[in-house]
This record gives C-alpha cells, sequence and structure tokens, in this order.
C-alpha cells in the first residue's frame, strides 16, 4: 500500500490495483505549488465534503481521468450540474463494494457547503477494507464518540486524522481520538497550509510519541509504503 501526499487533506492511496484520491485541494495550495494536477493518476476520488480546500481541483481532475467519485448525494448532483457523471452517491452508514474493496461512509462532526454556497449534505469519512487493510479516512471532524465504535467494529492498520486545530480537532484530540479508535499508525492532515491552522510539528509528534501512537507527517509530494 502506497500513500503519496499532496498538501492539506489530499492523498493518493494505491492498494489492489488502484489509485485512489482523497479530497483533490492542490492548485490554490501555496505549498503544493511544485505539484501538477494534471499528472495525478485517479481511478476513484473519495471526497469527504465540499469546502473549497477539499475540492478545489475535483472537477478538472474528475473530467480528465474519469474517476468515479464517491460522495454525498448532494455532492455528485451538483458534479453533475458540472459535466462531471460518473459519480456513486452516498450517505452516512452506508457501505458498497468497488472493485478494489469495500467503503463506508461515516459521520464526521463538521459542516459542509460547496464553493458556491450550495448545501452539501452531511460531512463524512470513509473505511476502507482492501484486500487485509483497513484504513479510516476521518475527512474534516472533532473528537467524537462515534470514533469508539469504529475501533470496536474494526482493526484499522492506518488512519488520516486532522491535527491543524481551529477548523477541526488539533493535536490533543487527534491522539484521543487515535486511541479511540486503537490505531497506532497516524498519518496526519489538514495543518500548515494557512494561518489558521500552523502548528508546531515536532511538539506534535512527541504528543504521540509520548502515547504510543506513530505521528506520520508526510512531506508534500513523498509517497510512503505501510
Amino acid at each position: 500500500m502506497r500513500v503519496t501526499y499532496y498538501g492539506q487533506s489530499c492523498f493518493l492511496l494505491e492498494i489492489q490495483g488502484k489509485h485512489i484520491l482523497f479530497d483533490p485541494f492542490i492548485t490554490p495550495n501555496e505549498l503544493a505549488r511544485d505539484i501538477d494536477p494534471g499528472s495525478i493518476p485517479a481511478d476513484y476520488i473519495l471526497v469527504s465534503h465540499g469546502h473549497a480546500d477539499h475540492t478545489a481541483d475535483l472537477v478538472p481532475i474528475a473530467s480528465r481521468t474519469g474517476a468515479t467519485v464517491v460522495c454525498s448525494f448532494e455532492i455528485a448532483e451538483w458534479l453533475a450540474n458540472r459535466g462531471v457523471t460518473n459519480s456513486h452517491p452516498m450517505n452516512i452508514g452506508g457501505q458498497w463494494n468497488f472493485e478494489f474493496g469495500t467503503v463506508k461512509m461515516v459521520y464526521a462532526a463538521h459542516s459542509n457547503s460547496l464553493p458556491d454556497g450550495t448545501y452539501g449534505g452531511t460531512a463524512a469519512g470513509f473505511i476502507i477494507t482492501a484486500g487485509t487493510r483497513t484504513i479510516y479516512y476521518s475527512g474534516d471532524t472533532a473528537l467524537m464518540a462515534d470514533m469508539r465504535l469504529t475501533g470496536e467494529l474494526y482493526t484499522i492498520d492506518l488512519a488520516f486524522l486532522p491535527i491543524g486545530d481551529n477548523f477541526t480537532m488539533g493535536v490533543d484530540d487527534a491522539v484521543i481520538a487515535s486511541k479511540f479508535i486503537n490505531c497506532q499508525n497516524i498519518i496526519g492532515m489538514h495543518y500548515d497550509t494557512f494561518g489558521y491552522i500552523k502548528i508546531n510539528k515536532e511538539e506534535a509528534v512527541s504528543k504521540f510519541d509520548k502515547a504510543g501512537i506513530r505521528l506520520n507527517l508526510l512531506a508534500i509530494g513523498s509517497t510512503s509504503e505501510y
């Protein structure tokens, strides 16, 4: 399983021979200025919610690649109005078997609207089971008790959690979330992109380390094996 980081909350997961892209926000991100969105492959695009810092490059990448966009029903309708019709709408608690494995859409405690103000449905996260691996992508979220249930129902091998605070949970709450989901291998996201969410990375890693949890802070453009 390979993970490539494109900044903010945008990752490319390569698993079971498929390229799964999460929350494509690249072009407006000054930290990702060396990334060419036109070179990113995608068989599937998973969209947690509609905010611009998660969807800025969604339409062009989906149009270019023909990827199946997995998202809320409301976002699927918004995309159809922009010429992107290859979507798979879901809602909270729903599950579907795709070519690479199973995706379950789960609740995220966050607001959700699209760049033009259109209502985007309920903000979401995803639990992906592919082969022998289970991955939790929380989307933008606060710490919530629902995460305990995730830890009870699944054996999470790798989790993507926001750590930037202000708009989502911060480092301290993300440590607690990691314990709730019972995962010791965390990839941090939604941090450093702009002033409100800048963090002390050394302090963040140290706090996770003291809790016996590995926090991975990937360099933008880098690829790691898990």
